[in-house]
């Protein structure tokens, strides 16, 4: 495939993504400098021209998020100024996706001023890897892809865990859709948590929709933050008879006490297995050797293939690992 007009530029939070995206599509990348004036301001600019190019800008908005966001912003602003024909930018993961709506007064909807803020800087097309509110789609007026690795994901571990007599697992209504649809992909049963929150990052688990007592249960969530939703969960179902308690979450964001209550999950023999991907790079450095980081770089490639290449469809990639997963399942 010819990217003769294409190149990539990898921000300070997606290096070895990029690198391994670049080496999957044989795609040139674009060195960017950035660097810090003395009171913290950011400047960032591409070492070689970008002029008549398409460039894909890849980077992940996680902490220090404010910081990670002016390094696009003004990423943005430098490839527009420098003549570049076209800019994708291919966010690994949101900030800011929770505040999407106003929940009581007085309160912002940053997500969308996030949005407005990027549409600005001059991004032409959007891709957002499994982001925590699909109604941020509409917050943009520029292209925008949502596109899921829940999938992938799911091809890539589904050796690893225990799936006779199988039940995925939502950890609260917001993950219904997400949760129904591996379902439905795996032919199993399905779980649902009720789940809700008397103040930010604390959540309360009251019961469970449908049957886990002897299942070998596959909790499936987009993100981990403080972890005190799955641990809850994976408690909760515990007791009411999981036989096994496997998590799969997309970005390991892991603040404050996450990895604390994870480890003591571990410890206490609740949950078997967690498996996360690099969407954060930091995640590689939680300290827990018994997270599984699936890397999502070759599917990235084939994301960014599919757009600039206008030869196949999102949702004819998405459905070859469907297909892929139905082969490889097995009554391990």
């Amino acid at each position: 495939m010819n990217f003769k007009n294409v190149c990539v530029v990898s921000l300070s939070n997606s290096k070895t993504i990029t690198k391994n995206v670049c080496k999957y599509l044989k795609i040139k990348q674009i060195n960017v400098s950035t660097s810090f004036f003395a009171d913290g301001e950011i400047i960032v600019k591409p070492d070689s021209t970008v002029r008549h190019n398409t460039v894909v800008v890849i980077h992940s908005l996680c902490k220090p998020v404010n910081e990670s966001i002016m390094e696009l912003l003004i990423c943005i602003d430098s490839l527009k100024r420098a003549s570049a024909k076209e800019i994708i930018v291919v966010l690994t993961y949101y900030a800011y996706a929770r505040q999407d709506r106003k929940v009581s007064g007085r309160e912002p909807i940053t997500a969308k001023l996030l949005a407005n803020l990027i549409e600005t800087a001059g991004a032409n097309r959007i891709i957002c890897v499994d982001i925590h509110s699909e109604q941020i789609q509409g917050f943009f007026n520029v292209p925008f892809d949502s596109v899921s690795f829940l999938p992938v994901l799911l091809y890539e571990i589904i050796n690893k865990v225990k799936t006779k007599n199988l039940a995925i697992v939502s950890p609260d209504y917001g993950g219904v859709k997400r949760a129904r649809n591996l379902a439905k992909i795996l032919n199993c049963d399905l779980a649902i948590l009720n789940k809700y929150r008397p103040k930010p990052n604390v959540a309360e688990i009251t019961n469970i929709l449908g049957d886990v007592r002897n299942k070998n249960c596959l909790i499936v969530d987009d993100m981990i933050d403080t972890a005190g939703t799955i641990t809850s969960a994976c408690k909760v179902i515990k007791q009411n008879g999981a036989k096994s308690i496997s998590i799969a979450a997309i970005h390991g964001v892991l603040s404050t006490i996450a990895i604390e209550r994870i480890k003591k999950c571990f410890d206490t023999k609740i949950i078997d297995n967690l498996f996360l991907t690099n969407t954060i790079p930091y995640v590689y450095n939680t300290g827990l050797k018994k997270i599984t980081i699936i890397d999502i770089s070759k599917f990235l490639a084939d994301v960014i293939s599919v757009i600039c290449s206008n030869d196949d469809s999102l949702s004819t990639l998405l459905n070859n690992y469907v297909k892929k997963i139905n082969e490889k399942k097995t009554n391990n």
